[in-house]
């Protein structure tokens, strides 16, 4: 499915439309450029989970938690993996195959442990559609 938003609002919604519909096991990769909306979607899937709390990019610590929604959020941004290897040690296999919901941003960078069973996210900017165009990609 394609879906285009024209605003972070509508993107937003959207990620908050599939956080309402997600269901135990649910694995999700995310693909998109610096700056293109991943966060603000993401932000959305967790108010579609009933998590309250703020939801920021787990850049610098690879992983964040979830728990008070309707499922557990395991929230991972492995724009900084330097190998794959490094996954092992988070126990990536707990959150991947576990009983809640998994986001992976920057998921291109680990393929090879992307569990085959899973929704992957490419969100695109257009600028000649103005600067809040999104071209989400759910496949």
């Amino acid at each position: 499915m394609v879906y285009e938003t024209y605003s972070a609002q509508e993107t937003f919604d959207l990620g908050k439309s599939i956080g309402e519909n997600a269901e135990p096991g649910s694995v999700f990769t995310l693909i998109g450029d610096l700056g293109v909306g991943k966060t603000v979607f993401t932000q959305g899937v967790a108010e579609g989970l009933g998590i309250e709390e703020p939801v920021v990019s787990p850049t610098f610590t690879i992983m964040q938690i979830y728990e008070e929604g309707r499922l557990p959020f395991f929230h991972f941004d492995v724009y900084r993996i330097g190998d794959v290897s490094e996954m092992d040690e988070i126990g990536y296999e707990d959150y991947f195959y576990g009983d809640g919901v998994t986001f992976i941003e920057w998921a291109d960078l680990i393929s090879e442990i992307i569990p085959r069973d899973h929704t992957r996210i490419e969100i695109e900017k257009d600028l000649t559609k103005g600067v809040d165009y999104r071209r989400i990609t759910i496949s």
